[in-house]
């Protein structure tokens, strides 16, 4: 396509706004951490050209993340090759003229990769914090063995979280040191990351609305096409991450939590102890459903034990205590929830900030 007509979706004052939400993304988001997509962001800003072909994506598509995504994907498929010879070369003048370039001439391929996509930002950095919730589960729960059922999953790379490399910045060291992925989470405050290895994993279940198969070569492009072109150690991170997670897929279930919950629990084999995990996954949902969620995994729990994990914003994941943290107080709670029969009991075990990357463990030996 040549590019959108002088019918644009967006009108004078909505140009403006989209214009001000790229310059921040640029001057703000990409910032010290995008060169490239900082040059991009801001000259997209100031293209009117650019904005109107933005503006032929839906309202909720038109986020830059989304839209320099979905030009990414072009690029690492082919379609693209000026831009991507321009981000291999890290030259941002040439990556902000073909970006524009490209949307112009591709406005339909990127409005559709657009509206067929979620941006996504799951790489398993977060194993950080999962590995010592869900070894304590398991210790609390008597459990000699679980199966992870990852609500929000996107790709499933928290279900590897057994078999990836975790040294804290304590001195703690867990899952396997020989992993092609190890993390360095940091820890603050005066409680020592627990040093309990998690029991065997006989099952790993993934639920999302839309699951990404890292084996296929389409979902594997677009988890690569959310990040940064000029990121190389997390792009490293995530090829070794995806390689990973493909020598042992997991079982994708698509649909809501709510309703696909059962289903997961029961894929767990008996004598194991089902631990739902959902890292920043309900802030997506009304505070309706949430409840509904914790009421689906009190109802699984008739005849086992079922743990739930919750890594949350304060306030967030029902049942999981607040510490007295005020809502949006910029860092999360790391919740632990373990039903037997028709009680629950709810702890939290510590706080962390930049997802995952830095916590504080509060709970007690």
């Amino acid at each position: 396509m040549p590019g959108p007509t002088a019918g644009s979706a967006v009108p004078g004052g909505k140009a403006r706004t989209l214009a001000r939400t790229y310059r921040r993304f640029g001057e703000v988001e990409a910032a010290g951490t995008s060169p490239l997509y900082e040059r991009v962001a801001l000259a997209l800003s100031e293209s009117d050209a650019a904005l109107r072909a933005i503006g032929e994506a839906p309202a909720r598509k038109r986020h830059p993340r989304v839209i320099l995504a979905a030009l990414y994907d072009l690029a690492l498929a082919g379609r693209a090759p000026a831009l991507a010879a321009a981000y291999a070369a890290a030259d941002a003048d040439a990556a902000a003229r073909a970006a524009i370039d490209t949307l112009l001439h591709m406005t339909d391929a990127v409005v559709a990769t657009a509206v067929r996509r979620r941006t996504r930002t799951d790489e398993a950095g977060r194993c950080g914090v999962l590995y010592p919730a869900v070894a304590e589960a398991a210790r609390r729960a008597g459990a000699d063995a679980v199966g992870l059922i990852d609500v929000g999953c996107s790709a499933g790379l928290n279900l590897n979280v057994d078999r990836v490399g975790i040294t804290y910045s304590d001195g703690t060291s867990l899952g396997d040191p020989s992993s092609p992925v190890q993390l360095s989470p940091s820890v603050v405050g005066g409680r020592p990351v627990p040093a309990s290895a998690m029991p065997e994993v006989v099952a790993r279940v993934g639920v999302d609305l839309d699951p990404f198969d890292v084996t296929d070569a389409d979902d594997a492009r677009w988890l690569r096409a959310c990040l940064g072109p000029d990121q190389p150690e997390r792009i490293a991170r995530l090829a070794a991450e995806m390689a990973l997670a493909a020598t042992a897929p997991p079982l994708l279930l698509r649909g809501d939590a709510v309703d696909v919950l059962p289903e997961a629990v029961a894929a767990v084999p008996a004598g194991a102890l089902p631990v739902v995990t959902t890292t920043w996954a309900l802030s997506d949902f009304p505070v309706e459903s949430r409840l509904r969620f914790l009421h689906r995994l009190h109802a699984a729990a008739v005849g086992r034990a079922v743990a739930w994990v919750s890594v949350e914003g304060v306030g967030v994941a029902p049942a999981a205590p607040t510490l007295g943290d005020r809502p949006a107080s910029g860092h999360s709670v790391i919740g632990l929830t373990v039903f037997r029969h028709s009680t629950l009991h709810a702890e939290a075990l510590g706080r962390c900030w930049s997802r995952g990357r830095l916590l504080s463990w509060l709970a007690a030996p």
